[in-house]
């Protein structure tokens, strides 16, 4: 009943005015909210008559001005999240997939990213190679297909594998295999193997690698390429370094580079061996692998990435910029470093921005509603779900082209993890009850994945300016708008949204997350 008034105050509205190319849409709405609400459809509440209820805000969809495309929205594939999907039955660990890979059952996770070799959410700490190998003779990705024995550390010891054969590699393949499945990955090394490396603390931790081992490092990077396409899984980015400024005091897997070292592995080593390998286009960046460099805190990127865009012998094979949010509760004073991401944007206008990596501290206690309230981890303290959903607005209305998550999937208490930094999840699973448990960020992502699909483009958006209240508007590739809305306050708005010459108010109630998802009824039917 709601979709006929609809439609009808909206034919009456404009019939006598030239038919435009919204006139035959519908207005959907999802919400998720403080008050329990989770990707809840409330398709009711939309009107063509105003509201009582709420303070007014009038915004106005300008879909012909056009802005940056999309890849997509997600999270990452790591061994712990493999690890987890070992321990539960065959057919809940599908339905785990289906909620996180299908865009008609489930968040249609769209852009995702990897580990290259071990990670800190690894059992511990492996590489591709035997020790000493300078011929890569040994080279073999065995180690993300070979499957768990449950004696890898004591987090995983003697918790029951259903499936032991299970690892990356087929977490991989079975993601793929889920109906309209549709995502990229992009795949980053923590750190080289330690022989390749000086001045470590611990094994793959801290140092970096010697000069004298960049080509070869390069052609280990190459070979992972070709490795991973030989299995069936194209590998559609790669970073040369994960966080390449935090390799003096971590406490897991890292290599340090400076910008000047990062500039010159790319042009001298990283960009030539992808090149002759067939990986890499410089016709045509779009064409195959795109390398992502810098993939560390967006704060400090611009004096990073500046060192390699400004030299056109390394520039040339970077297609863009990767980068991560921490520290969270600097965010917010920071106003989400909007001026950096602008900077960025303008000043490289063709060269790509993605967000790689965000995580929290998981409160095992109550991984639920710590994503509402203030939460404290390594950061600072901020309320996660106000953080996640304000960082992600704002990077993709400043010009970034996708968000991605760090762990997909992790146990209830945020394990496994050799290094006791214990995160939470989209995806939180008791590994011991079989238990699996959706926390508020699986619906704060899948309001941007389900409705902003790959090669969607961010539309103009105007509307009144209102304190903790952020909006961004994308078009799909096949007709339909998604306007993602967030009101941090703690009152009630009325939306007045604009397209063309159709108007629809909508109520926002306090903490609430929305998606308007605007279609064509001949889509729909």
């Amino acid at each position: 009943m709601t979709r006929i008034l609809i439609l009808v105050a909206s034919t009456i509205s404009i019939c006598c005015s030239p038919k435009t190319p919204y006139q035959d849409h519908i207005v959907t709405v999802y919400q998720t909210s403080h008050a329990g609400d989770n990707l809840k459809r409330i398709s009711d509440t939309t009107t063509n008559t105003a509201l009582s209820e709420g303070k007014k805000v009038a915004l106005q969809l300008l879909p012909d001005q056009e802005f940056q495309t999309y890849y997509g929205f997600g999270a990452s594939f790591t061994e712990s999240s493999a690890w987890n999907l070992a321990t539960i039955p065959e057919d809940t660990r599908k339905e785990v997939l289906t909620n996180i890979f299908s865009p008609t059952e489930g968040a249609g996770f769209s852009l995702t990213r990897t580990h290259i070799n071990s990670s800190d959410y690894s059992n511990g700490h492996y590489t591709y190679v035997e020790d000493g190998d300078e011929n890569l003779s040994t080279f073999s990705i065995y180690e993300d297909m070979k499957g768990f024995s449950g004696d890898e550390n004591n987090q995983v010891r003697g918790i029951e594998l259903v499936t032991p054969t299970y690892d990356m590699i087929p977490m991989i393949l079975e993601a793929s295999n889920i109906p309209d499945a549709d995502f990229k990955i992009i795949a980053s090394p923590w750190s080289p193997p330690s022989w390749m490396k000086s001045g470590e603390t611990a094994t793959m931790t801290n140092g970096s690698l010697q000069p004298k081992y960049y080509g070869l490092w390069a052609k280990y990077l190459s070979k992972y390429v070709s490795a991973y396409k030989e299995q069936g899984i194209p590998i559609w980015g790669i970073t040369p370094q994960n966080e390449p400024l935090h390799a003096h005091d971590a406490r897991w897997d890292s290599n340090g580079f400076t910008p000047e070292q990062g500039r010159d592995f790319l042009r001298d080593h990283l960009g030539p061996e992808l090149v002759k390998d067939g990986h890499i286009k410089l016709n045509d960046l779009d064409a195959g692998l795109r390398v992502l460099i810098y993939d560390h805190n967006k704060s400090t990127m611009n004096d990073y990435v500046t060192v390699t865009y400004e030299d056109p012998e390394a520039s040339k094979y970077a297609w863009g910029t990767a980068f991560h949010w921490y520290a969270s509760s600097e965010l917010d004073k920071n106003n989400w470093h909007a001026a950096t991401l602008d900077t960025l944007r303008t000043k490289w206008p063709n060269k790509g921005m993605i967000h790689t990596e965000s995580s929290i501290d998981i409160d095992a206690n109550d991984p639920i509603n710590q994503y509402w309230r203030e939460s404290t981890d390594y950061a600072g303290t901020f309320v996660p779900f106000d953080t996640y959903a304000y960082d992600i607005i704002t990077d993709i209305n400043h010009g970034a082209q996708g968000y991605v998550e760090w762990c997909m999937i992790l146990s209830h208490l945020g394990q496994p993890n050799p290094y006791d930094n214990f995160n939470s999840a989209p995806v939180l699973i008791n590994p011991v009850t079989d238990e699996v448990i959706y926390t508020p960020l699986y619906y704060l992502l899948s309001h941007f994945s389900k409705f902003i699909r790959p090669n969607a483009i961010r539309i103009g958006l105007e509307g009144s300016e209102v304190n903790d209240l952020i909006y961004t508007a994308a078009k799909n590739i096949d007709g339909s708008i998604a306007v993602v809305v967030f009101n941090k306050n703690h009152e009630v708005y009325e939306l007045t949204l604009g397209l063309e010459t159709s108007r629809y108010n909508i109520k926002i109630g306090p903490r609430t997350l929305q998606t308007i998802h605007i279609q064509n009824n001949e889509v729909i039917e």
